[in-house]
């Protein structure tokens, strides 16, 4: 009896996480494939039109004579139709009539039959990352090819920008938790709370403050200002993570490093880093996927222009002025997604193991 219960509760809980997956892949899925169609096809269909699928397509054209009053009865192959039920389309035995072209008097007579698109197309892809040509008609009458900037420049600058923005505040992060967790200084835990506060301060109140001693500094749109600033928001949480797993490793390693001559520095290097890349490659995954998808902080403390523009900025700035190129946005999307995937994967072994790290004892 109990292990039909437990055989029951494990299909319920499968159910329910194949359900989140579910979720979670079908708007995925739906922007992969949005990438790869020609821009008409997007604004035309839905994504899921390239898969094979039932619809009504015409096989063949009436015109209707113009004297007819289009108010009155329509009478089309011996049966009359109001005006209002040929705008959206009425059953005619098994094909479907529907205006063509009302104007013209002409009305389609539709099919129903299996399609599915095979238009498929890199033009998107080779568009972002190369930039698009976009043709400019001068005042003489002649046109001028201009071509726009891609996302290779934005992918490096974002990528001088996470790398460091990561490396900088777990390393710190990670020689306070050792000190908090096993050294003893006055303070201490008043010092620790306070950080821990700081989780719960929204990071928008700090912005202004920080800018106008960027700007009295000389650092607003640097780089150091940019690895600066993330850092500080970064921090308090990278502490308190590293903090829950330094702080569960058993004491007899560093009573026996001490035994042996070994000082702080040398345990931490020997000791500490080696046995926390767990909990470091899981909140550097974090810190990584926050620092490269960020916009705000980065608008703010190292602007707008081409040259410094990160990832987020620029997939904004490439649905145009008017909003006329926002298919470009589904294949954008993708590139940006590369980095943390790699990220993501290298390191995946690691990810489980590092957030579990600290939560049991023993």
């Amino acid at each position: 009896m109990a292990g039909k219960k437990k055989r029951k509760g494990n299909w319920i809980v499968n159910l329910v996480l194949g359900v989140i997956c579910f979720m979670w892949l079908l708007p995925t899925l739906g922007l992969l494939v949005s990438s790869f169609r020609p821009a008409a096809d997007i604004m035309q269909s839905g994504w899921w039109n390239v898969f094979p699928h039932q619809e009504w397509k015409t096989a063949d054209t009436i015109k209707l004579s113009k004297d007819i009053d289009l108010r009155e009865p329509i009478e089309v192959n011996g049966k009359t139709f109001s005006d209002d039920q040929l705008k959206s389309g009425v059953m005619a035995e098994d094909n479907r009539l529907i205006w063509q072209n009302r104007r013209a008097r002409e009305i389609s007579v539709q099919e129903q039959g299996w399609v599915g698109s095979s238009e498929l197309t890199l033009d998107n892809y080779k568009n972002v990352i190369s930039g698009k040509e976009y043709t400019i008609k001068n005042a003489d009458g002649s046109e001028t090819k201009d071509k726009g900037t891609g996302l290779s420049q934005a992918f490096w600058n974002t990528l001088t920008i996470a790398i460091p923005a990561t490396v900088i505040p777990v390393l710190i992060a990670s020689f306070a938790a050792y000190a908090f967790a096993w050294l003893r200084f006055p303070g201490r835990k008043t010092l620790f709370v306070l950080i821990i506060a700081m989780l719960v301060i929204p990071l928008q109140v700090a912005l202004i403050p920080v800018l106008k001693d960027y700007t009295a500094l000389g650092l607003n749109g640097t780089y150091l200002g940019i690895w600066l600033a993330h850092t500080a928001f970064g921090l308090p949480l990278v502490t308190y993570f590293m903090y829950n797993f330094i702080s569960q490793l058993p004491k007899d390693l560093f009573e026996s490093a001490f035994m042996d001559g070994a000082n702080h520095f040398t345990i931490f290097s020997k000791l500490i880093l080696p046995l926390s890349v767990p909990a470091l490659a899981s909140i550097g995954i974090f810190q990584f996927l926050w620092v490269w998808n960020d916009y705000l902080v980065s608008l703010i403390f190292i602007g707008n222009q081409p040259s410094v523009q990160v990832m987020s900025m620029k997939i904004a700035d490439l649905v145009g002025s008017r909003g006329n190129d926002w298919h470009l946005l589904t294949s954008a999307a993708f590139i940006s997604m590369l980095m943390p995937l790699a990220i993501f994967f290298l390191l995946q072994k690691y990810f489980v193991r590092g957030l579990m790290g600290g939560s049991v004892k023993g």
